[in-house]
């Protein structure tokens, strides 16, 4: 399958069962998802694996950043969660940047786990950046968490799923005073 074709076919799976790949199989994802474009190989970026009865680390802290006692119910939801953390420490590169560099790794991560028959859905909280759940994923000084990517297996379909696609040119323009149209060239894919 092509990278045109894995991005066409990609969707969000709310609900995932409880296969989950395995520690050297998602390191082999990792390692493939590490390539995303990267200025100066700063490598702003870390994953934490979240698994098991780890995963009541995270309840306990989403809970509590809320202001609730006991666990939240949603870091159950998948046998598998990746922590995404974006290290913003170097000077040399905009905070931005290094935060979209991360932001990159978690896409195509999930485009890697999507095409090894994994689901993927994409999880943030308005407390993930609290200290509460900065401290309960170890975040060192300089490092933001961004969110979480929750996997398991695909369920069974029921119903044919209905994925519509971008509208492309609602989303693309061109430089305001350059060229209006394309030129034939340019529209060759």
């Amino acid at each position: 399958m092509s990278a045109l074709e894995a991005m066409r076919d990609r969707r969000s799976w709310s609900k995932v069962t409880d296969l989950a790949p395995t520690g050297p199989e998602l390191e082999a994802f990792v390692a493939a998802a590490g390539r995303v474009a990267d200025h100066k190989s700063l490598k702003p970026w870390r994953l934490i694996e979240i698994r098991g009865a780890d995963r009541d680390v995270l309840a306990r802290a989403l809970n509590k950043a809320d202001g609730k006692k006991g666990l939240s119910s949603k870091p159950r939801r998948a046998p598998l969660i990746i922590a995404v953390v974006a290290n913003l420490r170097s000077k040399k590169i905009p905070a931005w940047e290094q935060e979209a560099v991360a932001s990159g790794v978690a896409h195509m991560l999930s485009l890697v786990l999507d095409e090894a028959g994994f689901g993927v859905f994409w999880r943030t909280d308005d407390n993930t950046r609290s200290k509460v759940l900065a401290k309960a994923h170890g975040l060192e000084k300089g490092e933001v968490l961004l969110g979480w990517l929750y996997v398991g297996g695909k369920p069974a379909r029921t119903r044919a799923t209905r994925r519509k696609t971008v509208d492309a040119a609602k989303h693309l323009s061109r430089m305001p005073g350059g060229k209006k149209r394309r030129t034939v060239d340019e529209t060759r894919l």
